[in-house]
């Protein structure tokens, strides 16, 4: 009986690692949003010659890597479609203004 028990409790403790690291993930992708946000007015105030890309592409695969996963709870898929949603509201944004500028990239 002890090895069920035991076994029960490994599972357990690794769903709630899991859980956990799904949400340090969204926590950093959270993050990475803020961050390119004040990369791209950097960019848009003449701070930098060149808008941060590469930036915005690792954090599109992150999101793609991320919504393939199945293991989100429903608290986290909600946390997850507020993240996607603001992001995608900032990349149209920050699509407009490219073409503002004549500067139209993918």
């Amino acid at each position: 009986m002890a090895i069920i028990g035991n076994k029960l409790y490994r599972q357990t403790h690794t769903k709630l690692e899991e859980t956990a690291q799904i949400d340090q993930q969204l926590a950093r992708i959270e993050e990475e949003i803020r961050k390119l946000k004040i990369d791209f007015d950097i960019y848009f105030n003449n701070g930098v010659k060149r808008p941060p890309l590469e930036a915005r592409a690792r954090l599109e695969s992150n999101l793609k890597r991320i919504a393939d996963d199945r293991n989100l709870s429903y608290a986290q898929r909600y946390y997850f479609n507020t993240l996607v949603s603001r992001f995608t509201s900032y990349r149209e944004l920050w699509r407009r203004m490219l073409k503002k500028r004549g500067e139209e990239i993918a």
